[in-house]
């Protein structure tokens, strides 16, 4: 692999173009016009403007990938990350998609089939639906079935998108149409499912990844029930509270699963843990915002894996051969005020934070313009320590010392949770946050 086109922005294409820079590989830096002042496009070898505040044309970008001679694609997340024709485009045009095959992202990007997949390979999903449900009359009795509350969720996408929580049988005809209505919108596709609620869980994610030829490796949990509005502010590694033999376990499920499918490159499992069991959700098939905090605590370099794997070579290390040592935490910094309202906007002055095991994963700088466009997340605080509380306390020291100006940030309510004393007990759910603001 001699030369990757980036087809992302902000944070993770500058990431992306920092490995690739280490292992002496050229980069181009697709960009929509309204983010021409990006980061990563000051050191990316050569750029190219693919449309005017877009990410999601995706003949455009393979377009631009095979004008400026790469010989791959490195999606990121978000965006066409996981969209099968994006990736079968990609392997139409001889291009190499760093990231799983186009089949095996179609799999699992329809919810409803990865449930059915993975509960045939061992693992037991959320109770609820095992068919898309179009009708609204199937879909009361199934509600009532699995009984109330339950989720309304879009078979494809993420990010919250399309995710209604409903109490009781008058909320859910009006559920039913707004999360159709989203799926629609932003995922092409008004297809949903109904699972159980779980009010008391945690959600819980497994680093996986594979080569294509059947080996697989984890790189343990991660602790991600901090949200709102199912989107995640907060993540640990690993995650805090779980037995030896629920990690192993877990972990080996996960590692199996992927196995048996002979998945390719990065992944995540997600699930939902509730008085002692695991519920698989759904897996995500691409690097993860939270990646860092499993970065750190193992010391591999995600994306220079991705890269290799998807150079179609071997994993390079067995599971043995990976130490988890000490604990991280990342927070996301969100370009938002106290109501989570968008806030862009030009960055007068920003002083990030540092010290030994400390990370700033970024894009910022003084004089950046924040775009009203595209997501809110603007910079990820990573801290690494031997214990929880050692990573905590660095986090705490590294938001006091995290400085912006000219625009507001979430800064002050990841403060408030991190010095929360639930949080430092470890005893959270998903409802933490949403709790907490009430």
């Amino acid at each position: 692999m001699k030369k990757v086109l980036i087809a992302n922005r902000g944070e993770i294409a500058l990431r992306v173009q920092r490995s690739c820079r280490e292992l002496g590989i050229k980069t181009v830096g697709a960009y929509a016009a309204v983010d021409k002042d990006l980061l990563h496009l000051r050191y990316t070898d050569e750029i190219f403007c693919v449309s005017k505040d877009d990410y999601l044309c995706s003949r455009e970008l393979v377009s631009a990938a095979k004008i400026s001679g790469c010989d791959a694609i490195h999606p990121g997340y978000g965006f066409l990350a996981e969209n099968q024709e994006f990736c079968k485009m990609t392997e139409d045009e001889g291009l190499i998609f760093i990231g799983p095959s186009s089949s095996q992202i179609l799999e699992m990007g329809n919810k409803i089939r990865a449930r059915a997949t993975f509960r045939k390979l061992g693992l037991n999903p959320v109770p609820g639906s095992k068919v898309e449900v179009s009708d609204d009359d199937v879909a009361l009795e199934l509600a009532k079935d699995i009984g109330f509350p339950v989720v309304v969720k879009a078979a494809l996408g993420g990010g919250g998108k399309g995710i209604r929580i409903v109490d009781n049988e008058s909320q859910l005809i009006g559920a039913l149409n707004i999360a159709r209505t989203e799926a629609e919108a932003y995922f092409g596709d008004e297809s949903i499912y109904l699972e159980k609620f779980l009010d008391n869980a945690r959600h819980i994610e497994v680093q996986i990844f594979g080569d294509g030829l059947g080996n697989a490796i984890h790189f343990g949990t991660r602790e991600c029930s901090i949200q709102r509005r199912q989107q995640k502010l907060i993540e640990e590694a690993p995650a805090p509270g779980l037995t030896n033999e629920e990690t192993d376990t877990i972990c080996g499920l996960a590692v199996s699963a992927v196995s048996a499918l002979r998945y390719r490159n990065a992944g995540t499992l997600e699930f939902l843990y509730q008085d002692g069991e695991f519920y698989f959700v759904e897996m995500n098939t691409r690097i993860q915002v939270e990646h860092p905090v499993s970065e750190l605590i193992s010391g591999r370099d995600f994306v220079n894996l991705q890269l290799s794997i998807a150079a179609n070579n071997k994993l390079p290390f067995n599971q043995d051969s990976i130490k988890l040592e000490g604990s991280a935490i990342e927070c996301r910094i969100n370009a938002e005020d106290e109501d989570y309202n968008p806030s862009p906007g030009t960055v007068s002055n920003v002083i990030f934070p540092g010290g030994l095991g400390v990370r700033v994963d970024s894009h910022l700088y003084s004089g950046y313009i924040v775009p009203h466009q595209f997501d809110s997340l603007i910079a990820k605080l990573i801290a690494w320590g031997f214990t929880r509380s050692e990573k905590i306390n660095k986090m705490d020291r590294m938001l006091e010392e995290f400085t912006i100006e000219g625009i507001k940030t979430n800064k002050d309510r990841l403060w408030e949770v991190i010095r929360n004393k639930r949080f430092l007990s470890g005893v959270v759910n998903t409802q933490f946050l949403d709790q907490l603001v009430e």
